[in-house]
This record gives structure tokens, C-alpha cells and sequence, in this order.
């Protein structure tokens, strides 16, 4: 790789479904196989030099998937937990967890703030990981915070701006994705981090996501290497 390591790659970990279907099992089995690809990747970064990573683990919309897909999902995301969360605190790598976690299992809501504190102190990674999560419903959220500082008199409307809306989001204190991944051939959003992908560069590969590795991710990061960013203004 030449040229500048983008400093917060996003990424839509899509394909697992379809990548268990190609073999003849059951949809779980793509997803476990998938924690392999999420292994990969942190190695990856933290390889590479990447600041932030963040992925979408289970959106808002997941909840409506069969109620074994669902359970399965969140026993995959305690075990995750469970056998990653000392090599990540090792590597130095800080876990975020964003979303509505109100609607997680005692069980995995447990997980989640496990890994949280014993990551905190990392500082080589951010790795952010959306659950429960929709862009939408983050901009509502803010929208609602900004709502209450307005009431309280805390704030007043003249003082909203980008930076305001910024500071109330999920992501606050993070730099914005510079690269935008998107697995197995799927080329939408899926209501992701809508606010923070507004110049992402994006990257759409082929590759279902449990066979997404390094050299998977470090084709994606010489693709935004050849890429001209110019955030609206002309080259130069």
C-alpha cells in the first residue's frame, strides 16, 4: 500500500446468509463463520494503521428475522465477546458499542458493557460495533437531545449547527468514515451511519463477508488510495 491509510474505514458486513445457502446450511452457520472475517479485519487495521473501524453487527430491521436467526445472533455476539474481549484489550483496542442496547438480553447487554470496560483503556483501535442500530433512528435521537437542551435553556435554535448535531450523535469524538465498505456485492447504504458517510468514498466488493480477509480489506484500502478527494472542490 502507497499513499495515505484512510483514518476510519465503515464497513457493511452483508453476505452471510447467502454464503450458508451456497453450502447448504442453516443461515447461523454463515454468520459464526463470519466472526472470522471480523478477526481479520481488526488484525488488519490494526496492521495497516487505521484509527477507527466500525460495523454494522445487526441493524434495527434485524429484530424482525425469525426469532431462532435473532437468538442465535445474539449468543454469537456473547461469544464474540467471550473469546475476543482479552485479545482486543491486548492489542490495545477501545470497544463502542452504539444502538438501541434497551432491547438486547440481559445476557448480551452484560457482554456488551464486559467489553466495554475491559477495552477501555486501548488506544491503537477504536472499534466501533452497531446493534440494534438504524442512521435514521440516530437522527432522531440527536434530534430529540438537541430538543431537550432548547427546553432546558440550555441551548437555543440559533446555536444548531453541523457541529451541534455531530456532538449528539452515537459517534461523537470520532472522525467521520473516510472509506465506506460494503461486502457481497450489495450496493446500498441500509441505513448506515447516514450523517457521518456523507463523503465517504465507497468501496462495494464481491466478496460474501465470511470470506473477507486482510488481503481483501487491503485491496479496498489501495482502491481509496487511488481515489481524488475533493469534498466539492476542484482537483488540484
Amino acid at each position: 500500500m502507497h499513499g495515505a491509510v484512510p483514518r476510519h474505514i465503515a464497513i457493511i458486513m452483508d453476505g452471510n446468509g447467502r454464503w450458508a445457502r451456497e453450502r447448504h446450511m442453516p443461515r447461523p452457520f454463515g454468520h459464526r463463520s463470519g466472526m472470522k472475517a471480523v478477526r481479520e479485519t481488526v488484525e488488519a487495521c490494526l496492521e495497516a494503521g487505521v484509527e477507527w473501524l466500525s460495523l454494522f453487527a445487526f441493524s434495527q430491521e434485524n429484530w424482525q428475522r425469525p426469532e431462532t436467526e435473532v437468538s442465535a445472533l445474539m449468543a454469537l455476539l456473547q461469544e464474540y465477546i467471550a473469546r475476543e474481549a482479552a485479545e482486543l484489550q491486548s492489542q490495545g483496542v477501545c470497544v463502542h458499542v452504539h444502538g438501541d442496547l434497551t432491547r438486547l438480553s440481559p445476557a448480551a447487554a452484560a457482554a456488551v458493557e464486559r467489553v466495554r470496560r475491559e477495552t477501555s483503556g486501548g488506544q491503537r483501535l477504536g472499534l466501533n460495533l452497531f446493534i440494534s442500530y438504524g442512521g435514521r433512528a440516530e437522527l432522531v435521537r440527536a434530534a430529540r437531545l438537541l430538543a431537550a437542551d432548547i427546553e432546558s435553556g440550555a441551548l437555543r435554535a440559533a446555536d444548531i449547527d453541523e457541529h451541534a448535531i455531530a456532538s449528539r450523535l452515537y459517534t461523537a469524538g470520532c472522525p467521520d468514515p473516510d472509506l465506506l465498505i460494503r461486502t457481497s456485492g450489495e450496493q446500498r447504504l441500509s441505513n448506515f451511519l447516514l450523517w457521518q458517510v456523507a463523503y465517504a468514498e465507497l468501496y462495494i466488493s464481491s466478496v460474501l463477508w465470511p470470506d473477507f480477509d486482510r488481503a481483501a480489506l487491503y485491496e479496498a484500502i489501495c482502491d481509496f488510495q487511488r481515489r481524488d478527494r475533493r469534498f466539492g472542490r476542484v482537483s488540484t
